[in-house]
């Protein structure tokens, strides 16, 4: 099978890869970006574990193509931090205990991190209506939820 030539911008820096017609840009990512925070869960987009930006806007990478990427802007969990310096999003979760095995932790984050630009005030319903499609099988979901409320309040400056 042929291969394609693509050049996207990941997390800020431009990228070329070489990919088939039918590899998805959560293996691409992985396999040969050796970005392996983009976890594989389903392959379905079902569990959200590989959850990325596109474009500023949220996707699960194993239901995109790599090819879909040609000329586009990838943020993946690697690029939510600054160099030496978590996210809140990230403090957070390990202060609220919201991560166990870590699969769906990059996902979350990133989903998460998704809706706080969006809404960087969101109630609790809200929180948990945008992280729907993320599943989790460890933690449950309320440290998760707390986490992310935690860090917007802390991204607002509110007082904790």
């Amino acid at each position: 099978m042929s291969k394609y030539h693509v050049t996207t911008t990941v997390n800020g820096q431009s990228v070329e890869f070489l990919c088939t017609p039918t590899q998805a840009l959560s293996e691409v990512l992985r396999e040969e970006l050796d970005m392996i925070g983009t976890k594989e869960g389903c392959t379905t987009g079902d569990c959200g574990a590989c959850s990325v930006l596109l474009d500023g806007r949220l996707v699960c990478a194993c239901l995109v193509l790599g090819t879909e990427a040609e000329g586009r802007s990838i943020e993946t969990i690697e690029g939510v931090a600054q160099p030496h310096q978590m996210h809140p999003l990230q403090t957070k979760f390990l202060e609220h205990a919201a991560l166990q095995c870590g699969v769906c932790t990059p996902g979350y984050i990133v989903a998460a991190k998704a809706l706080l630009e969006v809404n960087p005030d969101p109630s609790e319903e809200e929180v948990r209506y945008w992280l729907a499609g993320n599943l989790c099988r460890c933690t449950g979901y309320d440290k998760i939820v707390r986490a992310v409320l935690d860090a917007a309040a802390e991204m607002r400056g509110a007082a904790q």
